[in-house]
């Protein structure tokens, strides 16, 4: 069923067609109604946005633009992690800070070479590492480190349904439930001084809808995807789901929605789980050392054999 007389553009799960100006206003609904579900963004905020200069981030940047101008008290502020992925991350950042311009929102960007001393690139060379595994850990510890840094209450990041039903899978086959206890709309099992809470607009938003989004708000023309993420395990599950959803629509919808509502049993379960510290940089950490600083002194002691 068309919704009105102009063109469809795209066609959803439950079978409606929809027009071009209808979808966007469809798709920016949904992500606020997303947001008050959730409870996600409240009416005060110094909200950080992760962005990479790819469709999600600067589609989930432009929404909270807007809903930024609505309320002048959520003060936005972009961030950027430069990994050093040469012919990708480098053109990549443009777009993410010509866009951020455009916008009027600052952005701020750290790079793996100043903060480790190398690039990505560089790491993969003389460490016998994955690089999705080395530079999540990488990554994952500088959002942190630099939101508390910048004063954000809040981190922004892109991911959306696709991703969400991509990490579950994974970590059921990794039998690793305690971080599935972490995931969800809202990040985290309970709230952690140490640790700048995580939240999701793009949450119930699929992979799909969020690219035609950004396509047809000019926000992103061509396509551009990590060289690294053909090596991952990530997507080896991304292209098993997406094999399931178009021989069985409606798959990953489902995947999420029986998640939701184990979450709030694995999150009661796990509540008491011990919090580390790391003693050399005094990061969240599962022992002693963080994962970040045990590839540092990798790096470090590779460097001296060099």
């Amino acid at each position: 069923m068309n919704c009105c007389n102009e063109k469809p553009i795209i066609s959803l799960e439950a079978g409606q067609k929809l027009c071009k100006g209808h979808f966007i206003e469809y798709f920016e609904n949904k992500v606020f109604k997303t947001i008050r579900q959730f409870n996600l963004i409240d009416k005060e905020e110094i909200l950080g946005v992760a962005i990479s200069g790819g469709k999600d981030s600067l589609s989930l940047l432009s929404i909270l633009k807007k809903l930024s101008e609505q309320n002048p008290k959520v003060i936005l502020t972009a961030i950027a992690i430069n990994e050093g992925i040469g012919g990708y991350r480098d053109k990549s950042l443009i777009t993410a800070q010509k866009f951020c311009d455009k916008l009027g929102v600052k952005l701020n960007v750290y790079s793996y070479e100043n903060e480790f001393g190398m690039p990505l690139d560089q790491m993969l060379k003389i460490l016998d590492v994955k690089p999705c595994t080395i530079c999540g850990i990488f990554r994952r510890y500088l959002l942190n480190k630099k939101s508390k840094e910048l004063g954000f209450t809040k981190l922004a990041t892109g991911h959306n349904l696709d991703d969400e039903c991509q990490i579950i899978l994974m970590n059921q086959f990794k039998n690793n439930i305690q971080a599935s206890a972490r995931l969800g709309p809202k990040v985290g099992i309970k709230e952690n001084p140490n640790f700048v809470p995580r939240v999701k607009p793009l949450y119930l938003c699929t992979e799909k809808e969020v690219t035609t989004y950004a396509f047809l708000n000019g926000i992103l023309d061509v396509f551009n995807e990590c060289p690294n993420v053909a090596k991952s395990y990530r997507a080896q599950v991304r292209d098993m789901l997406n094999d399931f959803e178009a021989k069985f629509p409606g798959t990953k919808y489902s995947i999420i929605n029986s998640f939701l509502q184990t979450l709030p049993d694995l999150k009661s379960r796990f509540k008491n789980a011990k919090v580390n510290f790391c003693k050399s940089c005094g990061e969240p950490a599962a022992k002693d050392k963080c994962n970040a600083c045990k590839y540092a002194d990798k790096l470090e002691k590779a460097k001296i054999a060099i």
